[in-house]
């Protein structure tokens, strides 16, 4: 019976472990690799022919996201989850399958030019749908015979609709192991979800550390003050422009709106727009809009028992083509813009920042976690002006961050749901971390009694004996400059643009003096205004 890392050790992202019992091989989450976690170009380490079952913890792409590679590369079994994730994967898989096609198409136009072989994405939409064929949807609580000697049940992680922790029954030559995968664990009290369930026993747990190393700040009114934001906002003639993750987070906006709408907070503009800019969140929010029974918390269902839906409110606007989402600029009216992406590296919202950046009367207002690097962060450090589409934009905008609105459990709350386990578990794995965070929240478990590491790349234990089989190895992150991987499409266009420009410069040989020293000064006053 062993236990094989083969993501999310030491990184925060591609969320992968294998278990093997009685020779067959489970993976628990099979998730993309992203940013500075990246490596190899997200090839699957192991042969997926020989993967029996897959458990998904829930649907986010980290820990779902290469489930259409392991497909197209062999994987022929069952794909295990809760309904509500699967409804969910069938949108994000089939939406990151099409970002994977995207970007192999733009690389191949510019690649075919400069004579560069084409290159073939990670995987495609069809790879995807056939993924979503092996789906089998199960509900919280219910125990389910996976194979000969293991049985699992999913509960209740209250970090995304349908997010789930995993129990794991392990019999293999007459021994029986209890393993908890704790998936992503959720804050507490956030809207629409419940708390994350604590449980009572385990031999091994493997355990997510993405806030081990700090507290969330206490929560302020979030309806009172956005409603106060927004009333502010409109009183001046500006609009209020929100970068939201599509999933999760858009429909818990979506939640608050609605009971600012209910409660009429907004004084200056009562029946005012909320336009959601988002296909990806439209199709998400449809979902959170279903059959949620057994998945909501209290104050949900109260809300859904007074014959009140949770999302959709008068003045909703789903955009879905890009001239539904341009004509919202042309519109002077004030509204509240809920737009992907989250970071603003990415997507619709960075046309709508361009129109309203520049804007005092406008606010833009920041509700999850900007990376470092991104333009999210950049804004948020005060940044004077920013380039978008190659335009300069000043930022004259009231720049918000509503902080402590976090999906993922803190160091206390992380403490406190290991904490619960009687006895103690005989091993705990710390991952889903960065690399001094895993370390960090494995010492302070040992610190506390609890016998804890922080598992590297493809180390192998041994869950018999409780022994370290193979130590793994180190992988050193991925570097990434301005948000941009390299090797990622806006890289490969910033070499093109440079290999035309070095043509430029060589057809430009004999050519007045007066224009070259104005190219060269145009070229030098490009290159000082991006260092600063």
């Amino acid at each position: 019976m062993k236990l094989t890392f083969f993501g999310a050790a030491h990184a925060v992202t591609g969320s992968c472990h294998c278990l093997e019992v009685n020779g067959k091989k489970i993976l628990i989450d099979c998730g993309l690799q992203q940013g500075r976690d990246e490596h190899d170009e997200n090839a699957l380490d192991f042969a997926p022919s020989y993967i029996d079952y897959v458990i998904v913890t829930h649907a986010h792409i980290d820990h779902s996201g290469r489930i259409p590679l392991l497909v197209k590369e062999g994987f022929q079994g069952q794909i295990f989850a809760t309904r509500l994730t699967c409804q969910l994967m069938s949108v994000m898989l089939r939406d990151s399958a099409f970002i994977q096609e995207s970007d192999a198409e733009w690389q191949n136009q510019k690649g075919k030019r400069a004579g560069r072989p084409p290159v073939e994405p990670l995987y495609t939409v069809a790879d995807a749908e056939a993924a979503l064929q092996q789906l089998f949807p199960a509900e919280y609580g219910q125990i389910l015979d996976l194979c000969d000697g293991v049985r699992i049940r999913f509960r209740d992680a209250g970090h995304l609709l349908g997010s789930s922790m995993v129990e794991i029954w392990a019999t293999e030559g007459g021994v029986t192991k209890k393993l908890v995968f704790s998936g992503d664990l959720g804050n507490i009290d956030q809207p629409i979800i419940r708390n994350p369930e604590f449980l009572d026993e385990a031999d091994y747990v493997v355990m997510e550390s993405t806030y081990g190393d700090r507290n969330h700040e206490i929560p302020e009114s979030y309806v009172e003050s956005l409603a106060q934001l927004i009333d502010d906002t409109f009183a001046r003639g500006g609009n209020v422009i929100i970068p939201s993750f599509a999933v999760g987070r858009t429909q818990e906006l979506l939640y608050f709106l609605r009971e600012i709408k209910h409660q009429g907070l907004v004084k200056s503009f009562p029946s005012f727009q909320v336009c959601v800019d988002s296909p990806l969140a439209a199709e998400a929010t449809r979902i959170y809009s279903g059959d949620l029974r057994g998945y909501l918390d209290e104050e949900a269902i109260t809300v859904l028992q007074g014959g009140e839906n949770l999302f959709t409110f008068p003045g909703l606007t789903l955009v879905q083509s890009t001239d539904e989402s341009k004509a919202l600029n042309m519109d002077k009216s004030s509204k509240v813009i809920i737009s992907a992406s989250g970071m603003c590296d990415a997507g619709r919202i960075r046309h709508h920042l361009k129109h309203n950046l520049w804007r005092q009367e406008c606010s833009v207002v920041f509700v999850g976690y900007q990376a470092e690097g991104s333009l999210g962060r950049r804004l948020l450090e005060g940044a004077k002006s920013v380039k978008l589409f190659g335009e300069e934009i000043a930022v004259n905008a009231r720049i918000v961050n509503f902080q402590g609105l976090s999906s993922h459990a803190d160091r206390d709350h992380l403490l406190a749901w290991i904490q619960h386990f009687s006895p103690a578990p005989q091993q705990v794995f710390v991952v889903h971390g960065d690399s001094e965070v895993t370390d960090l929240f494995a010492r302070d478990l040992n610190e506390l009694g609890i016998a804890a590491h922080a598992p590297l790349y493809e180390e192998v234990y041994d869950l018999s004996s409780n022994s370290l089989l193979a130590k793994g190895v180190v992988l050193e992150p991925r570097k990434v400059s301005g948000g941009a991987a390299a090797g990622s499409p806006a890289f490969v266009r910033l070499q093109d643009v440079s290999r035309q420009l070095e043509a430029l410069i060589s057809r430009s040989r004999g050519r007045p003096n007066k224009d070259l020293a104005r190219l060269a000064d145009q070229i030098r006053q490009v290159m000082e205004a991006w260092e600063t």
